[in-house]
Protein backbone atom coordinates (compact mmCIF):
# COMPACT_ATOMS: atom_id res chain seq x y z
CA UNK A 1 0.00 0.00 0.00
CA UNK A 2 1.65 3.06 -1.26
CA UNK A 3 1.96 5.98 2.24
CA UNK A 4 1.10 9.76 1.43
CA UNK A 5 4.58 10.76 1.41
CA UNK A 6 4.84 7.82 -1.85
CA UNK A 7 1.79 9.35 -3.45
CA UNK A 8 3.19 12.92 -2.85
CA UNK A 9 6.67 12.16 -4.51
CA UNK A 10 4.62 10.68 -7.61
CA UNK A 11 2.14 13.33 -8.17
CA UNK A 12 5.17 16.20 -7.37
CA UNK A 13 7.10 13.81 -10.69
CA UNK A 14 4.40 13.39 -12.55
CA UNK A 15 3.60 17.21 -12.48
CA UNK A 16 7.12 18.08 -12.93
CA UNK A 17 7.40 16.23 -15.97
CA UNK A 18 4.02 17.57 -17.40
CA UNK A 19 5.31 21.15 -16.33
CA UNK A 20 8.44 20.34 -18.04
CA UNK A 21 6.67 19.54 -21.45
CA UNK A 22 4.48 22.35 -21.42
CA UNK A 23 7.50 24.43 -20.73
CA UNK A 24 9.35 22.41 -23.78
CA UNK A 25 6.38 22.33 -25.98
CA UNK A 26 6.52 26.87 -25.40
CA UNK A 27 9.80 26.99 -26.09
CA UNK A 28 9.45 25.12 -29.53
CA UNK A 29 6.37 27.03 -30.31
CA UNK A 30 5.51 30.82 -30.96
CA UNK A 31 2.20 31.61 -29.60
CA UNK A 32 -0.26 34.49 -30.01
CA UNK A 33 -2.82 34.74 -26.96
CA UNK A 34 -6.45 35.12 -27.26
CA UNK A 35 -6.43 39.02 -25.98
CA UNK A 36 -3.28 39.84 -28.89
CA UNK A 37 -4.63 41.64 -32.16
CA UNK A 38 -1.77 41.65 -34.52
CA UNK A 39 -1.89 43.33 -37.85
CA UNK A 40 0.53 43.10 -40.37
CA UNK A 41 2.77 40.48 -41.94
CA UNK A 42 4.15 37.38 -39.59
CA UNK A 43 7.00 35.24 -40.34
CA UNK A 44 8.16 31.88 -38.21
CA UNK A 45 11.08 29.81 -38.40
CA UNK A 46 9.16 27.62 -35.95
CA UNK A 47 5.73 26.54 -34.92
CA UNK A 48 3.09 28.91 -34.54
CA UNK A 49 -0.29 28.81 -32.50
CA UNK A 50 -2.86 31.32 -33.17
CA UNK A 51 -5.62 32.17 -30.21
CA UNK A 52 -6.05 35.84 -31.08
CA UNK A 53 -6.83 38.11 -33.55
CA UNK A 54 -4.42 38.40 -36.62
CA UNK A 55 -4.92 40.40 -39.80
CA UNK A 56 -2.53 40.44 -42.93
CA UNK A 57 -0.21 37.47 -44.08
CA UNK A 58 1.10 34.64 -41.75
CA UNK A 59 4.46 32.20 -43.13
CA UNK A 60 5.85 29.70 -40.86
CA UNK A 61 7.85 27.82 -43.76
CA UNK A 62 8.78 24.14 -43.03
CA UNK A 63 6.45 24.43 -39.81
CA UNK A 64 2.80 23.69 -38.21
CA UNK A 65 0.50 26.45 -37.72
CA UNK A 66 -2.34 26.13 -35.34
CA UNK A 67 -5.57 28.30 -35.36
CA UNK A 68 -6.85 27.78 -32.01
CA UNK A 69 -11.17 27.62 -31.65
CA UNK A 70 -11.65 30.94 -30.86
CA UNK A 71 -8.98 32.32 -33.15
CA UNK A 72 -10.42 35.20 -35.68
CA UNK A 73 -7.13 35.09 -38.85
CA UNK A 74 -7.63 37.20 -41.98
CA UNK A 75 -4.61 36.63 -44.02
CA UNK A 76 -3.00 34.24 -46.28
CA UNK A 77 -1.80 31.02 -44.64
CA UNK A 78 1.34 29.49 -45.36
CA UNK A 79 2.81 26.31 -43.69
CA UNK A 80 3.97 23.15 -44.01
CA UNK A 81 0.80 22.04 -41.93
CA UNK A 82 -2.06 23.92 -41.15
CA UNK A 83 -4.25 22.74 -38.20
CA UNK A 84 -7.61 25.25 -37.88
CA UNK A 85 -10.07 25.09 -35.37
CA UNK A 86 -10.78 28.96 -35.68
CA UNK A 87 -11.91 30.84 -38.35
CA UNK A 88 -10.09 31.54 -41.54
CA UNK A 89 -10.62 34.49 -43.91
CA UNK A 90 -7.95 34.10 -46.87
CA UNK A 91 -6.28 31.25 -48.72
CA UNK A 92 -4.50 28.81 -47.07
CA UNK A 93 -1.46 26.69 -48.51
CA UNK A 94 0.23 23.70 -47.09
CA UNK A 95 3.28 21.58 -48.69
CA UNK A 96 2.17 18.82 -46.25
CA UNK A 97 -1.36 18.82 -45.24
CA UNK A 98 -3.74 20.97 -44.26
CA UNK A 99 -6.53 19.82 -41.47
CA UNK A 100 -10.04 21.73 -40.70
CA UNK A 101 -11.52 20.60 -37.42
CA UNK A 102 -15.09 20.80 -36.89
CA UNK A 103 -14.80 24.21 -35.19
CA UNK A 104 -12.98 25.46 -37.89
CA UNK A 105 -14.11 27.24 -40.99
CA UNK A 106 -12.08 28.60 -44.15
CA UNK A 107 -13.61 31.04 -46.64
CA UNK A 108 -10.96 31.11 -49.00
CA UNK A 109 -9.00 28.81 -51.58
CA UNK A 110 -7.37 25.80 -49.85
CA UNK A 111 -4.07 23.82 -51.97
CA UNK A 112 -2.10 21.25 -50.39
CA UNK A 113 -1.22 17.59 -51.01
CA UNK A 114 -3.67 16.62 -48.45
CA UNK A 115 -6.69 17.59 -46.51
CA UNK A 116 -8.66 16.46 -43.81
CA UNK A 117 -12.02 17.89 -42.75
CA UNK A 118 -14.10 16.85 -39.69
CA UNK A 119 -17.80 16.57 -39.76
CA UNK A 120 -18.72 20.24 -38.95
CA UNK A 121 -15.86 21.61 -40.61
CA UNK A 122 -16.91 24.76 -43.34
CA UNK A 123 -15.38 25.27 -46.40
CA UNK A 124 -16.14 27.59 -48.77
CA UNK A 125 -13.96 27.99 -51.67
CA UNK A 126 -11.80 26.11 -54.07
CA UNK A 127 -9.90 23.16 -52.69
CA UNK A 128 -6.71 21.91 -54.51
CA UNK A 129 -5.54 18.70 -52.44
CA UNK A 130 -4.36 15.41 -54.00
CA UNK A 131 -1.15 16.57 -55.53
CA UNK A 132 -0.14 14.23 -58.42
CA UNK A 133 -3.16 12.13 -58.07
CA UNK A 134 -5.67 14.77 -59.62
CA UNK A 135 -2.92 15.84 -62.15
CA UNK A 136 -3.07 12.37 -63.89
CA UNK A 137 -7.41 12.26 -63.31
CA UNK A 138 -7.03 15.55 -65.15
CA UNK A 139 -4.82 14.57 -67.83
CA UNK A 140 -5.74 11.16 -68.48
Amino acid sequence: MATAETLRERTETNSSTALRSDADERRNTAWIGQDVVIEGRIISSQDLRIDGRVEGSIEVGDHLLMVGARAAVKANLVAKSILISGTVVGNVTATARVDVQATGSVEGDINSPRLVMVDGAIVKGKVNAGGRRATKAQDG
